[in-house]
């Protein structure tokens, strides 16, 4: 019997291989997720890769209203996926802008275009998931820092610090 969408261990190439499982589990308390704290904006780092052994980072994006958001871009090594949890968040899968609200998803995989914002008069949240779980917790927390340095980058200084951090503006 086989079911759509399951995998089995000869997929993945690196398959936990005990017989009776282990104790493995990574608790964390909501006081202790690092958080970025900006005027318009809070991520809370909730699963970074550091966390996840690099399979997965999982980041809540909390928006305030009319806090806007990154312009179009794309990755070369993750993927990243979004799920509203409230408000409404402005999405674009590349070919257009969507106004998904809670419950609704978007998937972009690697090379693929997208952004978000919100544009609305109220608060959005969100989760954004990136696989493999690359660190991208330091490209929020760089970006907060050249802001906060009140140093005005090049464009050719905002390319290579983009590019560091596989960010791709187009």
């Amino acid at each position: 019997m086989t079911y759509l969408g399951s995998h089995s261990a000869a997929d993945n190439p690196n398959p936990f291989a005990g017989d009776t499982g282990e104790v493995s589990g990574v608790y964390r308390p909501a006081d202790t997720i690092d958080t970025l704290e900006r005027p318009t904006t809070t991520a809370r780092f909730v699963a970074p890769g550091s966390v996840t052994d690099g399979k997965f980072g999982l980041f809540r994006w909390e928006m305030a209203p009319q806090a806007g958001g990154p312009a179009a871009h794309f990755h070369r090594t993750f993927s990243e996926s979004f799920y509203v949890i409230g408000g409404t968040v402005r999405l674009f899968n590349g070919a257009e802008w969507v106004d998904a609200t809670a419950g609704d998803f978007l998937f972009v995989p690697e090379g693929g275009v997208h952004a978000f914002r919100n544009d609305s008069d109220e608060p959005a949240d969100m989760l954004i998931l990136f696989a493999p779980g690359s660190p991208r917790e330091n490209y929020f927390r760089e970006l907060a820092e050249v802001v906060d340095s009140g140093v005005q980058l090049t464009p050719e200084e905002w390319t290579e610090l983009f590019a560091r951090h596989d960010q791709y503006m187009v």
